[in-house]
């Protein structure tokens, strides 16, 4: 029996540019409820611009303690969610999968752990405007905090 393999190419196999921090405009790629002591929403996004990370894939999560339903509720409606889900307090996987919009990211080390952090969100339609409209960010608590 043998223990080791012959992989050709293997050692040669590009690295991928990691997506940059900042405003990328993407596409909701899957969604999955996690429940626990600390229940969230595990999010994968994938990078539509910049045009040099496009199909990259971008994963984070949005929790759904009492303190952090304000930056999911600011996610959903950005994103252009339903409203009548969101007025009768359902969230349906099937209607985020596929939804497009801006988020503003960034990566943030708590307890040697790496992860990505979504900083803010705006509308697909704000993409060209090179910034977030200061209006839409709601106020609340950084969810940094609610991650240690």
């Amino acid at each position: 029996m043998m223990n080791r393999r012959h992989v050709p190419g293997l050692s040669s196999v590009p690295a991928r540019k990691q997506v940059p921090e900042g405003r990328l405009l993407v596409r909701v790629d899957r969604i999955l409820y996690i429940a626990g002591h600390k229940p969230y929403f595990a999010l994968s996004f994938r990078v539509e611009q910049p045009l040099a990370y496009a199909g990259q894939q971008i994963q984070s999560r949005l929790y759904c303690t009492e303190r952090a339903l304000w930056k999911l509720s600011w996610f959903l409606k950005d994103f252009g969610y339903d409203q009548g889900l969101l007025n009768d307090e359902q969230i349906d996987a099937k209607a985020v999968v596929g939804l497009k919009g801006v988020v503003r990211v960034s990566r943030v080390s708590v307890n040697g752990r790496a992860f990505t952090n979504l900083e803010a969100f705006a509308p697909a339609c704000t993409w060209e405007d090179e910034r977030f409209p200061a209006s839409s960010a709601p106020t609340g608590e950084d969810d940094k905090q609610q991650q240690a």
